[in-house]
Parts: C-alpha cells; sequence; structure tokens
C-alpha cells in the first residue's frame, strides 16, 4: 500500500519531468535539422510543429490540471533546448536573449492553450470537444496563412493548410463517433481561429520579430 501511495503521489513529478526532458529533445531537433532539407526545413522553423505536440502529450495525461501544466512546461522547455544547442553550435549571441525571451512567451501561452484542448478533445464534455478541437486545427490553419498571405511562401502555405483541413476533418470524424452533440463545431470553428491565429501571429510575433 505504501509503495502505491508513493507512485501515485510522484507520478504528476514524472509526467511533468518526461514533458520537460521530451521539450529540450525537441528544441534540440529543431536545431539539428535546421538546413538538412527543405520540407524538414520548414517543419523544424515552424510555431505549429512545436506546440502541436503540448496537444498530443493533453490528449495523453489523464488530469486536466496536469495536461495544461505539462504543456505551459513543455514549451519553454523546447526554447531552452533549442537555444542552448544554438549557443553549443556557436549560432546564438547575446543579442538573441529578446527573441528567445518572446518565443519562451508565446510557447508558455501557446503551451497552456494546446494542453488544455489535447485533454479536453479526448476526455473533455459537451460542446468545449469539438472547441478544442478547433484551437488545435487552428494553430495549423493559422500558420498556413501566415506563410502564404505573410511571408508569400505559398508552396509550404498549401502544405500547412491542406495538413490543417485534414486534421479538422479527423477530429471531426472522431468526434462525430465518439457522439459529441454538435461535432460540426470543429470544422466551423477552424477557420476563424486559424484567422486569429494569423493575426495573432502578423501582428505580435512578427511584429516584435521580424519574419523568422
Amino acid at each position: 500500500m505504501t509503495s502505491v501511495t508513493a507512485f501515485r503521489r510522484d507520478a504528476p513529478l514524472a509526467v511533468l519531468a518526461a514533458t520537460t526532458a521530451f521539450g529540450l529533445l525537441l528544441g534540440w531537433a529543431t536545431y539539428a535539422l535546421h538546413g538538412t532539407a527543405p520540407l524538414l526545413d520548414r517543419a523544424t522553423n515552424s510555431v505549429s510543429t512545436w506546440i502541436i505536440w503540448t496537444a498530443a502529450a493533453g490528449a495523453l495525461i489523464r488530469s486536466r490540471r496536469l495536461a495544461v501544466w505539462a504543456g505551459a512546461l513543455m514549451m519553454p522547455a523546447t526554447c531552452g533546448g533549442y537555444y542552448t544547442a544554438s549557443t553549443l553550435g556557436g549560432t546564438f549571441g547575446s543579442g538573441g536573449l529578446p527573441t528567445a525571451a518572446v518565443w519562451s512567451f508565446a510557447g508558455l501561452t501557446g503551451g497552456l492553450l494546446l494542453g488544455w484542448a489535447g485533454w479536453t478533445v479526448r476526455r473533455g464534455q459537451g460542446d468545449l470537444r469539438p472547441v478544442a478541437g478547433a484551437v488545435i486545427t487552428m494553430v495549423v490553419l493559422g500558420e498556413g496563412l501566415w506563410l502564404g498571405l505573410g511571408l508569400r511562401y505559398w508552396t509550404d502555405a498549401t502544405v500547412f493548410l491542406a495538413a490543417g483541413a485534414l486534421l479538422t476533418a479527423l477530429l471531426t470524424v472522431c468526434l462525430a463517433r465518439a457522439g459529441v452533440h454538435r461535432y460540426w463545431l470543429c470544422p466551423a470553428l477552424a477557420p476563424v481561429g486559424g484567422l486569429v491565429f494569423y493575426l495573432a501571429e502578423k501582428g505580435i510575433l512578427d511584429g516584435l520579430l521580424g519574419s523568422v
């Protein structure tokens, strides 16, 4: 009984440690894969590629609160892994600290939201489930809009928009099969959310950092 109680008490720490470690690894891999191939370069230099992982983590964690905190820790850890690798690679200096701070704050905010969304899609109740699904897909759709409308990378934008549309369709089907009454809210809200995400990324990140 004592060992079981101790395991349950320590499980949240193990989950948070695992998500933090994954974030560090993701950040390091992002830096290591830069320049290896055009597709990998775009995929690793991507907001949605980073924070979409928090939704996956949130879906795997049973506790809502723990899923949110895991998402919040994973993204700053990802930034830490990336900029540590960049420092060791000799490509990061003190002038990059403001950029790192902005990305870390954006990651913290996105991690909180996507951790909640991942948990809610799988374990939530009522209309929150399709709304959370739209939150997940809006990240990919919004980045597609930013790549196309903001940066004029239309080939990359098409890939992201297609991936976002496919993800929206898959989540909608899963929600419908799970018996969610208003599953249609996911595809209805996803484009609106994508536009909001695009405007936020363009107005905040692009304004602070320039094109990345």
